[in-house]
């Protein structure tokens, strides 16, 4: 029997018959508590550690505390990809949980997880849809100094802080996404975030160690970034822009350690085909719809090539 949930939304453009029966898909779509507690753990463990060589041996080794700060700041960057699963709700199987896990992963990413859950759900209903999918308002690179930029991060953190600061005050014009009813929730939610940051900057100030928040936070998050935006180029750089899910978005082939910092989220066509598959399901996913794909790239070392070579 063929599973009724269609891979793209009605809202598409380009209607695709469903790849999985509904028997495949029932199995994958199991979610785990338990399997996302391990992942989170293992997250947060390596953020730690990393953090902990970073903190200790930057005034001494720098051999060894210039290769964790890397570490320690695409693990903050990469919390990203635990807010982009606990927005899908199948990080965990728990919704509470994964509601906690959400906005504490916007909050050390420096996204606001009210405002991206349904910025996002935005981009699934009208994915590579010019005007309509909110991802392409900012344009995909088409020269090298657009690359570059994009890669050391800049766009990223000026879009976030007039973000925030136009929601905080209540500024939601181009925010189509976010419902008339759930302007407040996101408004609120934002402001006490932001005050979140300043408590921080105050108690450290109080403390004596003002620097704290940009040795800790500020400055791994920068370095982090730009490692996430080499990957997130990947998903749906050179892709088609219409509704069909199986041309306008783009799995990329990568090493073990760097799917389980992303949550898997390298598998993202699948993602976006079955957007109800958790993340521990999606290597299992790919293996039943790989032959179906059109992007499959192999590294994202190759990808990126790839997009830069068009230029």
């Amino acid at each position: 029997m063929v599973s009724l949930q269609s891979v793209t939304s009605t809202h598409q453009s380009t209607q695709i018959k469903p790849i999985l029966s509904t028997t495949q898909l029932k199995a994958l779509n199991q979610k785990s508590d338990l399997k996302g507690w391990r992942h989170l753990i293992g997250h947060l463990t390596l953020m730690i550690s990393s953090g902990y060589l970073w903190g200790t041996q930057h005034s001494h080794y720098l051999w060894i505390a210039l290769p964790a700060l890397v570490v320690y700041g695409f693990s903050f960057a990469a919390m990203f990809a635990t807010l982009h699963e606990c927005s899908h709700r199948t990080a965990f199987a728990s919704p509470r949980v994964n509601r906690w896990v959400e906005w504490m992963a916007g909050f050390l990413s420096f996204y606001n997880s009210d405002f991206y859950r349904r910025y996002h759900k935005w981009h699934h209903r009208y994915t590579q849809i010019p005007g309509k999918d909110p991802e392409l308002s900012d344009s995909p690179p088409t020269t090298w100094g657009e690359y570059l930029m994009v890669l050391t991060g800049f766009g990223w953190w000026v879009s976030k802080v007039n973000s925030h600061f136009n929601v905080a005050i209540g500024n939601l014009v181009g925010c189509d996404f976010i419902a008339p009813e759930a302007e407040a929730d996101v408004m609120r939610s934002t402001r006490l975030q932001l005050l979140a940051y300043l408590g921080i900057l105050a108690v450290s100030a109080a403390l004596g160690h003002p620097e704290f928040i940009v040795m800790y936070w500020l400055l791994p998050l920068a370095v982090g970034q730009p490692i996430l935006r080499f990957i997130l180029l990947a998903e749906h750089t050179g892709c088609s822009n219409d509704g069909n899910a199986l041309t306008n978005t783009r799995t990329t082939l990568t090493l073990w350690p760097l799917r389980f910092i992303m949550w898997n989220m390298p598998f993202h066509t699948e993602h976006h085909l079955y957007p109800s598959i958790p993340f521990h399901a999606l290597p299992e996913a790919h293996h039943q719809l790989a032959p179906n794909l059109t992007h499959i790239g192999k590294g994202y070392i190759a990808v990126n090539h790839q997009i830069t070579a068009r230029f």
